[in-house]
């Protein structure tokens, strides 16, 4: 088991408290999340949550709360937007999402990130619907960082594409692997 108590105190002193940052999650509130998402949410992702706050934190300010209806700054959490977009079963499309891999922030223009609890790393994960060729959605994912901790210290060392200016063009986005063979 890692030890992410240094990440997680590094977050949340970058966070500050005020109007969008919620207070933490109790250690009922996340075992009522994992409940309706029928798995686990990554150790360092539940730990930013108890020990950081209910949404409000990370890249923008903007990472989604774990749970409770929209508000004034999101429309959604974590645990519903994960839910809204598994298919029922029966249900007759082509739409698929990856089971385990949760929305953690909305870009906007649908695009969304995303991190795979079901990975040891958390590997955090760009939905780009926009890239999406034909019926195959395994062409709008890619990957944003190799791990949930990468990705944070991305953000707190001020790396992360969304801080680059896009006439610099050094921004490339990589396609998750394993999208295929896990949609």
């Amino acid at each position: 088991m890692n030890d992410f108590n240094e990440l997680v105190s590094r977050v949340a002193a970058a966070s500050v408290a005020g109007e969008v940052l919620r207070p933490p999650v109790s250690a009922t509130e996340l075992g009522e999340a994992e409940r309706e998402l029928g798995f686990r949410l990554h150790p360092l992702l539940a730990a930013l949550y108890q020990k950081v706050g209910n949404g409000g934190f990370g890249p923008a300010a903007s990472v989604l709360p774990l749970s409770g209806g929209p508000d004034a700054h999101w429309e959604t959490s974590v645990v519903q937007g994960y839910l809204d977009r598994i298919p029922r079963e029966g249900s007759d499309t082509w739409w698929s999402w990856p089971e385990g891999v949760v929305p953690v922030l909305d870009w906007g223009c649908a695009m969304l990130a995303c991190v795979d609890c079901r990975s040891e790393d958390g590997t955090v994960l760009l939905f780009e619907p926009n890239a999406i060729a034909g019926q195959d959605v395994s062409s709008g994912w890619f990957v944003d960082a190799g791990s949930l901790a990468e990705w944070l210290e991305a953000w707190l060392d001020g790396r992360g594409w969304y801080e680059a200016d896009p006439a610099d063009g050094d921004f490339e986005l990589v396609p998750w692997a394993d999208a295929a063979s896990r949609l």
